[in-house]
């Protein structure tokens, strides 16, 4: 329908572009809602240990199988702009915590289901949002007063925080081993500042090679580069390696306009190339000069000095990838150089060994045994490509959840049970409040309970017995009763050792209430018409035209 009003003569005013749609008030709402609700609805059976993976199957045929919330919602082609709102949900959680992406979808969902059963009794969505808020706040503030505080010096709650993460995917019976793996890691790369310590996950390079199993995967103190030796005649092997880090290319520039010289003679020509080659000879003169018996390059090496490194006995590898050459800085302690005239020997980087090795049907260039490395790689293997995948993607949940601990050391326990428990304490504190936000505020606070719900209907129990011996273990103080759904049971989820980040919590109670006031406030939706292609030149096409 197109914006128009009829004017005092009869003929409609059109406003908007002929085949623009519009939809208003409860109508848009209720399209928005629904949309959004069938996002959630997608990935609700992911969550969980005993949650189901999807396949996903893109234009091109590749094919991804895995329960990450995030990939799922990347992967899939979404058109409806409401369901992209959800789609942003995942991740802004994956992005600020790394974790959690599934629940926060969730839980948006679930908030929009409860204020479409509010708007049905004429309860304003101005009104909801407002109850969402306050009590968005409140369940934040119950989270930070339930959490248990970590010691930095014990990893014991850091390795079981990455387990959890873990759990839930393909790689779950690897877990405590891969778990294991993440937390050193993050240790390696951990700045302390002040009292706290700052994290950056990229400092943890995660490299994959199909082949062999997930228990080969291994933490490598150091740079894996997937780069091989660049010329034959150099060493495969350097222990002791002084590295020299180069952004310089290494080889004679061409003019960036075009130059013409004109040679006459054999003699002009050879003296030319005699004179290039001597360019050349100083530029590695400059390199072994400095000490160096590693060259790694960002940009190209002539083949001729390929061949001068070569005779030196020095390895080089040549267009490493800028971020890779960031990390074998802060690994091996040397500076990146952008002029060969500047290199010196305190310029240089460390490692005890540097070699090339074959894994899989490629080669590989370690630069491991490092003293004091700030970036690490951990060489991901495993049986297929596709486990490979879901094995990297995983670890990234496992490293980013030991980050959220050490950036913030508190944690609460899993399965359900601080979402119980906040859902409690939120329903007590809705009867303090005036008028119909109370109603709001317990619509949020039934929300919450739809992660225990979930859990338990994945793992095919019966969703209203669990929830009830839940609730009454709640009420009887019991805050970390949870749903232990491999032993199919409520259970103390601390006891049981299921525990999250709170960083990962929070960001799931905001993450997901903001995601849903944002389409809660939607009450017009004008819709442009699909723009048409040009208009076909008079007369019809020209003569031969799409023809090949």
């Amino acid at each position: 329908m197109s914006l128009s009003s009829p004017s005092a003569g009869g003929v409609p005013v059109l406003v908007l572009k002929e085949g623009s749609n519009r939809s208003r008030g409860k109508e848009a709402l209720h399209t928005n809602i629904m949309a959004a609700k069938i996002v959630a609805e997608t990935v609700k059976s992911c969550l969980g240990p005993k949650g189901m993976d999807k396949m996903l199957v893109d234009s091109f045929g590749d094919v991804t199988i895995t329960s990450d919330g995030r990939t799922i919602l990347d992967e899939m082609d979404i058109q409806h702009p409401a369901a992209k709102m959800m789609v942003e949900v995942a991740k802004t959680q994956d992005n600020e915590a790394g974790d959690g992406t599934t629940t926060a979808v969730i839980i948006a969902g679930e908030l929009l289901n409860k204020a479409e059963e509010l708007i049905e009794k004429n309860v304003h969505p101005t009104i909801i949002i407002d109850g969402y808020k306050k009590a968005q706040e409140k369940a934040l503030e119950i989270l930070e007063k339930m959490a248990i505080p970590v010691d930095l010096n014990t990893q014991e709650y850091m390795k079981k925080a990455a387990m959890t993460s873990m759990a839930s995917k393909l790689v779950a019976e690897h877990r405590e081993y891969l778990a294991d793996l993440a937390v050193k890691s993050i240790f390696q790369v951990a700045e302390k500042q002040g009292d706290s310590y700052k994290v950056d996950v990229d400092d943890v390079k995660v490299e994959k090679k199909a082949g062999e199993s997930i228990r080969e995967t291994k933490l490598i103190q150091g740079i894996v580069l997937d780069k091989d030796v660049a010329h034959s005649g150099m060493p495969k092997r350097v222990e002791k390696a002084k590295i020299a880090l180069l952004d310089c290319p290494l080889e004679i520039e061409k003019t960036e306009f075009d130059a013409k010289i004109n040679i006459d003679s054999p003699e002009q020509m050879e003296g030319f190339l005699k004179q290039e080659e001597g360019m050349l000879r100083e530029m590695v003169d400059k390199i072994v000069a400095a000490g160096a018996n590693v060259v790694l390059c960002e940009k190209g090496l002539d083949d001729m000095v390929q061949h001068f490194l070569a005779r030196k006995e020095i390895l080089a590898i040549r267009r490493i990838k800028k971020s890779d050459m960031e990390k074998l800085a802060k690994a091996t302690g040397g500076k990146i150089v952008t002029s060969l005239d500047a290199i010196s020997s305190e310029d240089l980087g460390y490692a005890n060994l540097v070699e090339e090795r074959k894994i899989g049907d490629d080669k590989m260039t370690f630069v491991e045994g490092c003293k004091h490395p700030r970036a690490v790689t951990i060489l991901i293997r495993g049986g297929t490509t596709r486990i490979v995948d879901e094995a990297e993607r995983s670890l990234h949940d496992a490293l980013c959840v030991v980050r959220d601990v050490v950036e913030e050391p508190k944690v609460v326990a899993g399965g359900g049970s601080p979402e119980l428990e906040v859902s409690r304490v939120l329903r007590k504190y809705a009867e303090t409040l005036p008028g119909r936000e109370q109603l709001a505020v317990k619509g949020f606070a039934e929300a919450l309970e739809a992660v225990p719900m979930t859990l338990t209907e994945n793992a095919g129990l019966d969703p209203i017995d669990i929830l009830s011996e839940l609730r009454a273990g709640h009420e009887k103080g019991e805050k970390w009763a949870g749903i232990e759904v491999n032993h199919g049971k409520v259970e103390d989820m601390a006891e049981a050792g299921v525990f999250e980040p709170l960083a990962v919590k929070k960001q799931i109670i905001k993450s997901a209430t903001e995601a849903s006031t944002m389409i809660l406030k939607i009450d017009d939706v004008i819709a442009a018409g699909k723009t048409k292609g040009p208009p076909m030149p008079p007369g019809g096409m020209p003569p031969g035209a799409g023809e090949y």
